[in-house]
């Protein structure tokens, strides 16, 4: 069997689309589907099935990828370090969020830089597109709020980040003591709101665990990064919901007033996501254990 129609085929099985599949290849659309449908006959059975919108593996197509790609996996990593590297630098291509990225997981990474780890890093998207980006091999790392589901990725959870409902001390004095624990969100209803987003994700999930009810209709500020919604509730403009490792440092120095400790405060998971078999490299595997060891102590 020709290694290119596996390598095509794992590609397509990745991308779940012939169309995404060719780009990433740098073939062309009707290439991709001849490599495919050359595979099928000689396999004597369908590995996908033809969709409006990309394909979906067959039961026969997911048995052959998850066989077949750790295999590819390690050959390409053959190739690309080459039998007598030079350098021995191997890049890591990462993705995550933004602000969980730059305060943690960049810093944990940066002590294998000297042992031969390129690092190469993405923000873009939100966590099913960054789900999506991996499955398709653009990334070789996803750190995630969302939990992968099937066969193709796997993940393993790093840390629980713990949110904080937060205002700036001139923004709390307007609460009277006491008042939020005897009446609730009640009495948080006419102060502004700083979020990351017109649907308020981290105000809503507060609300809804905490408070047990919804969040004020609309924001007065969005600012679609944490570390800005940070400043600009720490200058007045609102109260926010922070992750707490982001916000420590800044109620520390008084200039953000913790408004509640509730007993059981709002916790958000982040998962170490790959595809499945590609922790055999040993690049990969070592920048996964890295942040699981560094974890522990965050």
């Amino acid at each position: 069997m020709d290694l290119a129609l596996l390598r095509t085929f794992v590609t397509v099985h990745r991308a779940g689309s012939f169309t995404r599949a060719a780009a990433l290849l740098g073939l062309s659309q009707p290439t991709v589907t001849s490599q495919i449908r050359t595979l099928e006959r000689q396999l004597g059975r369908p590995l996908f099935l033809r969709q409006a919108r990309g394909v979906s593996p067959t039961t026969a197509g997911d048995e052959l990828a998850h066989r077949a790609a750790p295999h590819l996996d390690a050959l390409v990593e053959i190739v690309e370090e080459g039998l007598e590297p030079e350098s021995g630098v191997r890049t890591l291509h990462l993705a995550g969020p933004p602000e969980f990225t730059s305060a943690r997981v960049l810093p944990a990474l940066a002590a294998l830089v000297p042992q031969g780890l390129a690092l190469r890093t993405s923000f873009a998207g939100n966590a099913e597109e960054v789900l999506e980006g991996l499955a398709a091999g653009h990334h070789d790392l996803a750190v995630t709020t969302a939990r992968p589901r099937g066969g193709l990725l796997a993940s393993t959870p790093l840390w629980d980040e713990e949110h904080v409902l937060v205002a700036s001390p001139g923004l709390a004095v307007r609460l009277d003591d006491g008042a939020l624990l005897r009446k609730g969100a009640v009495v948080l209803e006419q102060l502004p709101v700083v979020e990351v987003h017109e649907s308020l994700p981290f105000v809503s999930r507060y609300w809804s665990s905490v408070f047990d009810s919804r969040p004020p209709a609309v924001a007065a500020v969005i600012a679609p990064d944490l570390r800005a919604a940070r400043e600009a509730a720490a200058a007045g403009a609102g109260l926010a919901v922070l992750p707490r490792y982001l916000c420590q440092d800044v109620l520390e120095r008084g200039r953000l007033v913790a408004l509640l400790e509730p007993p059981v405060p709002p916790l958000r998971t982040y998962f170490l996501a790959v595809r499945t078999g590609t922790l055999s490299l040993t690049h990969l595997a070592r920048a996964h254990e890295q942040l699981l060891r560094a974890a522990a102590a965050w």
